[in-house]
């Protein structure tokens, strides 16, 4: 079993975005990817395991029940990548079932040094498995993948846990689409989505009584803090989650309690707050089982097979790149 990390080059990304977003006229925002640096990604750790968010354990569920299902669906030989991989925990499941017939190089590609740290502990017992992680964006990451393919060798590209949610509906056929340009023919993507529930039950599910996903957005503010110099009093903001019915989704939110300046010198910044106004941080779209498999074929991909949790209403969805 070899691990190693691939790092991208260190860039002033975040404060550029951090600069973007906090002066949109209409409505501040921050991308959500930059809530899962280290204290982040080990919040979400938390937030899996509470009884309101039940998300991640559908995820799991079909995963640990459909392994073998999935994995005799696949083409052969195939390698596998994985889009934000987490501590990689729920992919141990299709891994592990795929090395029963096979030698398998994994790739996960992360933003996050920790995850890719946590996966390569959690992953690296299994037998006839590789690991090498890519500290890179969704894309560049596959790019880098791909190109290292055998000839002869298929992708199965893992899109779990509903991250396809944090794009809205347009955006998120845009990226499958880039995703497909990448892959050759025959090649896979299982992509988890949450499915549509009862507004009573997203709220209890991101917003939760304990404040852990309130401390995993706040987190936003202070790394802020902590990166870029900046005076967030985080006494000063709270943590909403909006039920967006026209978009399908849950948004969350950081409100202002009072109207106050925050200055952000490593993104050479000054913002203005009003009592109220809010930074919106990230958005999660939920689906219904056909309308995955529209966005599919939207994207260039055949509907290979679909899984359905009846617990916490949730898909995998096996696609092949036509």
């Amino acid at each position: 079993m070899l691990t190693q990390s691939i790092v991208a080059n260190p860039t002033y990304e975040f404060a550029a975005d951090v600069r973007a977003g906090l002066t949109k006229p209409q409505q501040k925002e921050l991308l959500s990817k930059y809530l899962y640096d280290d204290i982040g990604s080990a919040l979400f750790e938390v937030i899996s395991f509470l009884p309101e968010y039940g998300l991640t354990r559908a995820d799991e569920r079909l995963l640990r029940r459909h392994a073998r299902d999935i994995v005799e669906l696949l083409p052969t030989p195939v390698a596998v990548a994985e889009l934000g991989s987490g501590s990689g925990k729920k992919t141990r499941w299709i891994l592990e079932a795929l090395c029963r017939r096979q030698r398998t190089s994994y790739y996960p590609i992360e933003i996050s040094p920790t995850a890719l740290a946590m996966c390569a502990r959690e992953l690296g017992d299994i037998d006839s498995i590789s690991i090498v992680g890519f500290e890179r964006e969704y894309l560049d990451g596959l790019l880098e993948v791909a190109a290292q393919r055998r000839h002869g060798q298929h992708l199965l590209v893992l899109f779990l846990g509903s991250t396809i949610g944090n794009f809205d509906r347009p955006a998120g056929v845009s990226f499958l689409r880039e995703v497909r340009r990448i892959l050759a023919p025959g090649d896979a993507m299982l992509l988890g989505t949450d499915l549509e529930k009862s507004s009573a039950q997203l709220s209890a599910a991101y917003d939760d009584q304990l404040g852990v996903t309130a401390a995993f957005n706040l987190n936003l503010l202070a790394r802020i803090n902590r990166e870029l110099a900046a005076d967030f009093d985080l006494s000063q903001f709270k943590h909403v989650a909006r039920i967006n019915q026209e978009a399908r989704s849950v948004e969350m939110h950081l409100r202002s309690t009072r109207q106050q300046t925050v200055t952000i010198p490593g993104a050479e910044l000054l913002v203005e707050f009003l009592e109220d106004e809010t930074i919106w941080t990230e958005s999660s779209h939920k689906y219904s089982a056909e309308e995955v498999v529209q966005i599919a074929r939207d994207a260039g991909f055949l509907c290979r097979a679909q899984w359905i949790d009846e617990e916490w209403p949730f898909a995998e969805s096996l696609l092949i790149a036509e």
